[in-house]
């Protein structure tokens, strides 16, 4: 429990009209300072003293990255029922609010469409690039050794790009779809599915956000070199989980944390690794038991290739009680 002064400190944190935006947009997900320097159109010395203001009274949390800093809203049930008050009383409709919301999700958009035009220019030569950055036959001999042999129903890869995993899993699984936002890299997946003679997996079109897949539909979920694409990849976990069946597991594979700045312009990347502690922790907080994480130190010395690579194997709690009878593709809504 808060000290009475320290409460009060926590309270008059929040009282100033640009540290109550700053909060508001945080909720929406992590954002680094550019980001929300370009949002407010404030100064960054300006908004860095109201940052550290909410962060000294314990309303969001700090972590640097690269040359970079982001911030995320802290993990507190008192803080969240307080900003649930203040939000009511406010009103997250209101004028000042809604255009933040508004340019945020201007934001996001331009962001992602930068992005989706360096996948387009780049599908055909994806995977080179990828090994450019780390060895892929020792990262893959890791996860056909983490998944084993048990075979699944179901399999799904999320961010699929030119569909290399539906290929290393291809005995794994009975049924596999691989989903990209990107057309160019599914004309890729689709040929390299054809090259492979592989004729029980299939490619869609979509958001790895909103998968269009039924609740409790996937046996195997795979998340490879994907989460480094987002600002705070955690709803794209939430909504990987929503869609594993009981039992089922989440395998994620991405860079631990590196200080290769260039990444972030020449490959669109906006978090540069991800701590395999604080994955597991937002694993567990989704109802998802982390089975067997791994770092792989993949180089040596200073080479692009030492770019250490984390895999975590993620299983679902609830028990499968009655398995399905028939092997059965799921459709998309």
């Amino acid at each position: 429990m808060r000290s009475f002064d320290a409460s009060i400190e926590t309270l008059k944190a929040l009282a100033e009209p640009t540290r109550l935006r700053l909060l508001a947009l945080l909720r929406h997900g992590d954002l680094s300072v550019k980001d929300l320097t370009s949002l407010l159109g404030q100064s960054q010395p300006r908004l860095s003293r109201h940052l550290k203001l909410l962060s000294d009274a314990g309303w969001i949390v700090r972590f640097p990255e690269g040359a970079w800093v982001y911030y995320r809203v802290a993990e507190d049930e008192a803080l969240r029922a307080i900003w649930n008050s203040v939000a009511n009383l406010v009103g997250l409709e209101n004028d000042v609010l809604q255009d933040d919301a508004e340019r945020l999700a201007r934001l996001k958009a331009e962001q992602s469409s930068q992005a989706q035009a360096f996948f387009q220019e780049n599908a055909a030569r994806w995977d080179a690039l990828r090994a450019d950055l780390v060895p892929d036959k020792r990262v893959e001999m890791a996860i056909l050794d983490m998944l084993g042999r048990r075979r699944v129903d179901q399999f799904l890869d999320i961010g699929t790009g030119t569909g290399r995993m539906l290929v290393l899993l291809k005995d794994l699984y009975a049924n596999g779809v691989g989903i990209d936002p990107t057309h160019a890299m599914l004309q890729v997946a689709r040929a390299t599915l054809a090259e492979s003679a592989i004729d029980h997996a299939q490619v869609r079109h979509g958001d790895g956000l909103a998968l269009g897949l039924p609740r409790d539909s996937q046996d195997l979920v795979t998340i490879h070199q994907v989460m480094h694409f987002f600002d705070d990849p955690r709803p794209l976990l939430t909504e990987a989980a929503r869609v594993l069946a009981p039992s089922g597991r989440l395998l994620i594979v991405d860079f631990g944390p590196h200080r290769l700045e260039a990444l972030r312009s020449q490959h669109q990347h906006r978090r540069l690794g991800f701590d395999g502690a604080e994955v597991c922790r937002w694993l567990e907080a989704i109802g998802l038991k982390v089975t067997r994480p791994t770092i792989l130190n993949t180089g040596s010395g200073n080479d692009a290739a030492a770019l250490p690579v984390n895999i975590w194997l993620a299983q679902d709690t609830r028990i499968l009680v009655d398995p399905p009878a028939a092997s059965a593709p799921v459709a998309f809504a």
